[in-house]
């Protein structure tokens, strides 16, 4: 009789028992902004793919002939690297909170200005791939090449590798053997499935992963549209911040809230934005931090556990 093998998914995680995060100050939660950069690195025929890009953003993008640039969704794109991350920026720098980068590095290196004030703000970067394009579409060569070009081209424009990984919403079976084959890597956020870092084995070795978010996220303002204002916005993080800060009180957890230049870039949206910024602000006991910050407290104070 053939021995059924163990099934590949951990459905149990910290089983309603997770561990006491002790953030710093005794924070009751560990709020990180992540800004995701990738304009200029996306889908397009001008990069010499077969199909222009069709999502995040405000439509779905023309049905223009095969071969033929899609100028309007460019201008969509262009207006996140030209406008809205000056915007973003700006609001985070006034009221000198810390965030992360997740970036496409073929889009810092397509606008070298705002990499160097990203960089000057003392953001942290982790490699959003070479490109904004699928990772699990990329043989294993090919991906292992882009992971090296993007370590590469990151640590040449800002000065220091990227400490963590995010794929295009999800990596393919080989990411993560290949993100600790190249090393230098303190996590990966590719899974969305709890609101603490856990550790899993990769190949042996033990990986830290810092799970990501899909809800709080201005990806919502993506059409097709599930945030219809930036009240939707507001309200659904405040929400959110609000239910771990109050599960904090006994067990403290991390709230992950994603930003895209030319989403929340956009004047209206800037706005819910900004006052969800002073809601967080105006609580005591709040940790609003880089990822890499959590990633390096997480391998002090809470280290893989190994036989």
């Amino acid at each position: 009789m053939t021995t059924p093998s163990p099934y590949p998914r951990d459905m149990i995680g910290y089983g309603g028992e997770p561990p006491i995060a002790a953030w710093p100050g005794r924070a009751r939660i560990a709020v990180n902004f992540v800004l995701n950069v990738e304009e200029g690195s996306e889908n397009s025929v001008l990069h010499g793919d077969a199909r222009n890009e069709s999502g995040l953003s405000e439509v779905v993008g023309g049905r223009h002939p095969a071969g033929e640039r899609d100028l309007g969704l460019e201008s969509l794109y262009e207006y996140g690297s030209r406008t809205g991350v000056w915007r973003i920026l700006r609001l985070f720098t006034d009221r000198q909170l810390p965030f992360t980068v997740y970036a496409c590095a073929q889009a810092l290196e397509r606008n070298p200005v705002s990499t160097k004030a990203l960089t000057e703000a003392g953001c942290d970067f982790a490699g959003h791939g070479w490109r904004w394009i699928n990772h699990f579409e990329l043989n294993e060569d090919k991906e292992r090449e882009h992971i090296a070009r993007a370590v590469e081209t990151i640590q040449r424009l800002t000065g220091a590798p990227p400490a963590g990984w995010y794929c295009r919403y999800a990596p393919s079976p080989r990411t993560r053997r290949l993100l600790v084959e190249h090393g230098g890597f303190l996590y990966d956020s590719d899974s969305y499935a709890d609101d603490l870092p856990y550790w899993i084995s990769v190949g042996g070795r033990p990986h830290l992963v810092l799970p990501y978010a899909l809800d709080t996220n201005d990806v919502k303002f993506g059409a097709p549209s599930a945030y219809g204002s930036g009240e939707d916005f507001f309200r659904h993080l405040v929400d959110s911040f609000d239910q771990l800060y109050e599960e904090g009180a006994e067990a403290p957890k991390m709230m992950s809230v994603g930003l895209h230049q030319r989403l929340v870039g956009r004047p209206g949206r800037a706005r819910a934005l900004a006052r969800f910024l002073d809601h967080v602000l105006a609580h005591e006991r709040v940790w609003v931090c880089r990822r890499v910050d959590i990633a390096r407290h997480w391998h002090v104070t809470h280290p893989p556990i190994t036989a």
